[in-house]
């Protein structure tokens, strides 16, 4: 085997019946390598220098010739997913986690291209991956992938990569029981608590929406549309296609979840403010007859009963008790100044 030269791609070669799989190729051993037809041949191409990037095009254009519309896709990263078959190999964009950055209020995704044809598979990103370093991995351990084809590989991959969100569905959920509590036990608007929940809804947004785009993917790929995957393969396809199923499910849950905590946002505010406005209602109704007497008495007329008593003053002041008590007897047996206990009662 020969010495590698060009660093921004790794080739792997498995030859059939071989004990392992082969590395350190040079590119300009891959068109000997993809003449043959019972070799499995995987380049994974990382896009991390710049200066690279030529030469990845001259790779991909004049070595597997592809269509220079998918190399220039390819070699973006603001797409989304999505696949274009053509006669000999199709094209696909998926998108992976960022580990440590990704969470359920800041939901950040890494661009992942590949092409697979009838013995190779091409994988292309400027960011590592995780996935990617697993398969690698399992490939230096065993053969076991590539004795299946390229097309089994390429489930590996992708198996890898959709497994990766999993994790973040626990997240998820656990943000949303803590917003739930926090929400419910609010005493006061919180602008805090709102943006936090706006922040969620929109990494909850893109989560279905990626999730989404990349079920169409999986799904063409695990339903047979595609002939390069061979019939034996497809449940192994059906089955990513169905992991991606759950999580786009789950996504679409979390949505209506977290519309719900602004609708219960509003309704616990709307209720303290209803609250605060039963007690000044309260308070106004115990005052209202209070402030009547002491005005028809603060009127400055002489011939007014009671005005010179001894005991007047007494008197309104033991009137005005008296009828705040009864008030005050009334609004509670209404249950208008414990309506929890009633209910908790009933």
């Amino acid at each position: 085997m020969e010495t590698q030269e060009k660093p921004f791609a790794e080739i792997f070669v498995y030859r059939h019946g071989a004990i392992q799989v082969e590395e350190s190729y040079e590119l300009s051993s891959l068109p000997e390598l993809l003449a043959d037809p019972d070799n499995v041949v995987w380049v994974d191409i990382r896009g991390e220098d710049e200066s690279d990037v030529p030469k990845i095009k001259d790779l991909l254009l004049n070595v597997f010739k592809f269509h220079y519309l998918t190399v220039e896709d390819c070699l973006e990263t603001r797409n989304s997913p999505k696949i274009e078959a053509f006669p000999d190999y199709f094209y696909f964009i998926v998108h992976g986690l960022r580990p440590g950055e990704t969470s359920p209020t800041n939901f950040v995704t890494k661009e992942l291209d590949g092409y697979l044809g009838p013995n190779y598979v091409v994988t292309f990103h400027i960011e590592r991956f995780r996935s990617i370093k697993n398969v690698k991995q399992q490939l230096r351990s065993s053969t076991y992938s590539c004795q299946r084809g390229a097309a089994y590989l390429l489930h590996q991959i992708l198996d890898q990569l959709v497994d990766m969100y999993i994790p973040l569905l626990d997240d998820y959920d656990d943000a949303i029981n803590d917003l739930e509590e926090r929400v419910l036990s609010l005493r006061r608007s919180n602008t805090t608590l709102l943006e936090e929940i706006m922040d969620l809804r929109r990494g909850v947004a893109r989560l279905k929406r990626i999730s989404h785009r990349q079920l169409e993917v999986l799904y063409r790929m695990s339903h047979g549309e595609l002939t390069l995957i061979p019939e034996h393969i497809l449940p192994f396809f059906r089955d990513v296609h169905d992991h991606l199923m759950r999580i786009s499910d789950l996504a679409e849950n979390y949505r209506d979840l977290v519309g719900g905590l602004f609708e219960i946002h509003f309704a616990v505010i709307g209720t303290k403010t209803n609250e605060i406005m039963k007690t000044l209602a309260i308070v106004s109704a115990i005052i209202l007859p209070l402030t009547l007497i002491a005005g028809i008495y603060g009127m400055n007329f002489e011939n007014m009963p009671e005005l010179h008593s001894r005991y007047g003053y007494f008197a309104t002041i033991a009137v005005m008790f008296v009828i705040t008590l009864i008030l005050l007897i009334y609004f509670w047996r209404r249950g208008w100044m414990s309506s929890n206990d009633l209910d908790e009662k009933e």
